[in-house]
C-alpha cells in the first residue's frame, strides 16, 4: 500500500460553528459541529444513514464505515446505535486528526483498523460480518471514490450478512459515476437505488442484500416515519423520493 502522499495531508478550517477536514484543499472531507459533535452535518453523510429505511440495528448488529474522514458517521452511529461499528482508514494521519480535532470516540464499541478497504474486505473475518457498510473513499481532490472496481463491491457484497445494506458516497458530476453505478449494480445483481442528488454533487448509492422485503407503501412510509422521528433525519423525504422514481418497487414488492 502506499504512502500518504502530501495532497493527503489533513487539514482544518471552521466557520459558524463548524470545523472542517480538507486534504490540503478547498474540498471539504468532513465537518463537525462544535457544540454538538455527533450531528450530521453535511447532507450527504444524513443520507448515508437512509440504509435505516430498511434495517433496524440491534445490540448484536456490526456496521462497517469504510473512509473515516472527520468521523461523522462513525460518531452518530455510536450515539444512535446500539451495536459496534468499524471504521477502515488507511492513512494514519486521518486517525491521527480525528483523534486530536474530530472528538475520535474512543469506547469498546468501537475497533479502528488501519488498512485499504479493499484488504480489508480480503480477510476472511470480515465476509458475512456487517449488518451496513457505509463507503465514503475520496482522496484530495474529492470528486471521484478511489475504489469503484467490480471486484470492490463484489466484496461489500461479501461484507454483508445475510440481509445487509450498502450505502456508497458517488459524485454525479465526475466521469466515474457510470462506472460505480454499474459495477455496484453487477455486484448487487441489481438491486440499487439512488437518492436525490444533492447541490454539492454528491449521489448516494443504496445496495441491498437479501430477501425482497414484502412491505405496503403504508408501511414503507411508516417506517420512514419511525426512523425521522428516532434518529431525526430526513427519511419521509427520501422514502417519497424513491417511491415517486419508481425505483423502490422491484426492491420492497411494495
Amino acid at each position: 500500500m502506499a504512502m500518504p502522499s502530501p495532497g493527503d495531508r489533513p487539514t482544518l478550517s471552521e466557520s459558524d460553528g463548524i470545523r472542517y477536514l480538507h486534504f490540503d484543499s478547498e474540498w471539504v472531507q468532513g465537518a463537525m459541529r462544535l457544540k454538538k459533535p455527533s450531528e450530521l452535518v453535511l447532507a450527504y453523510t444524513r443520507q448515508m444513514m437512509a440504509w435505516l429505511l430498511f434495517l433496524q440495528p440491534g445490540r448484536d448488529s456490526r456496521i462497517g464505515i469504510l473512509g473515516l474522514g472527520a468521523g461523522s458517521l462513525l460518531r452518530f452511529v455510536l450515539r444512535h446505535t446500539p451495536g459496534s461499528a468499524v471504521a477502515v482508514e488507511w492513512n494514519p494521519q486521518v486517525v491521527t486528526a480525528c483523534r486530536a480535532w474530530f472528538r475520535l470516540p474512543e469506547s469498546a464499541r468501537v475497533a479502528i483498523d488501519q488498512c485499504d478497504a479493499a484488504r480489508w474486505l480480503d480477510r476472511p473475518e470480515n465476509i458475512d460480518s456487517c449488518l451496513a457498510l457505509m463507503v465514503d473513499l475520496y482522496d484530495g481532490q474529492a470528486q471521484g471514490p478511489v475504489r469503484d472496481s467490480l471486484e470492490f463491491y463484489t466484496g461489500c457484497h461479501h461484507a454483508l450478512g445475510t440481509a445487509g445494506v450498502m450505502a456508497v458516497n458517488l459524485f454525479g458530476n465526475h466521469a466515474s459515476f457510470g462506472r460505480n453505478l454499474r459495477n455496484i449494480r453487477q455486484a448487487f445483481h441489481g438491486r440499487v437505488l439512488l437518492l436525490p442528488e444533492i447541490d454539492e454533487g454528491n449521489c448516494v448509492a443504496l445496495a441491498l442484500k437479501g430477501p425482497v422485503l414484502q412491505v405496503s407503501v403504508r408501511q414503507f412510509l411508516a417506517r420512514a416515519d419511525e426512523v425521522e422521528s428516532t434518529y431525526g433525519l430526513p427519511a419521509r423525504h427520501w422514502a417519497r423520493a424513491l417511491l415517486a422514481n419508481n425505483t423502490a418497487g422491484d426492491m420492497l414488492r411494495v
